[in-house]
């Protein structure tokens, strides 16, 4: 990123194929959209240019490409006023052939709730569990993020889950 802040725009490219997929799962863990995923995508990368000249280098560059991701999708957000689309989609192809069909329809049933409790809670708890749990982000990074301290991340993180928690066993009550 220092190279492409001091001018050489050719190694914005490689740090677009780094971090394009992990940016992807991070907007449709948020959206549950992939064609506005792909969109936020490219939304954060031309505010990464247009910005370079602030990029420090001083901070990890993930932490800061991730800082510019989560503004790129408030922005997004309240613009357009985004509808979560249903997690149940393009559901044809899981009905194919398999000798542990049961098995995987319960897992997919598990993980179709796990979705569903996750769209459930308030953006900002989503987000947290995103980033600390599918991101695999540090405490201390999600922390920078946010602009809080890595305290005040571990107790939202905790209370994200325990929220998650009762959601997922409501949906399970009325399954």
């Amino acid at each position: 990123m220092i190279k492409v802040r001091d001018g050489d725009l050719g190694k914005l490219g490689l740090l677009f194929e780094r971090y394009k997929k992990p940016l992807f799962g991070f907007f449709v863990g948020m959206n549950r959209d992939q064609e506005l995923s792909e969109d936020l995508i490219q939304n954060t990368f031309y505010r990464v240019l247009k910005y370079r000249h602030l990029f420090r280098g001083d901070g990890d560059f993930r932490t800061w490409l991730f800082h510019i991701a989560r503004n790129v999708r408030h922005d997004q957000f309240r613009k357009e006023k985004i509808k979560v689309k249903d997690s149940v989609e393009n559901w044809e192809h899981k009905l194919g052939h398999s000798e542990n069909r049961f098995e995987q329809i319960q897992n997919d049933e598990e993980h179709m709730m796990l979705n569903l409790a996750l769209e459930k809670l308030p953006p900002e708890k989503r987000e947290v569990i995103l980033l600390s749990k599918y991101e695999e982000r540090k405490y201390k990074e999600i922390g920078e993020m946010l602009g809080c301290s890595e305290g005040a991340v571990k107790v939202k993180v905790f209370r994200a889950l325990q929220e998650l928690k009762t959601v997922y066993e409501q949906l399970e009550k009325q399954m």
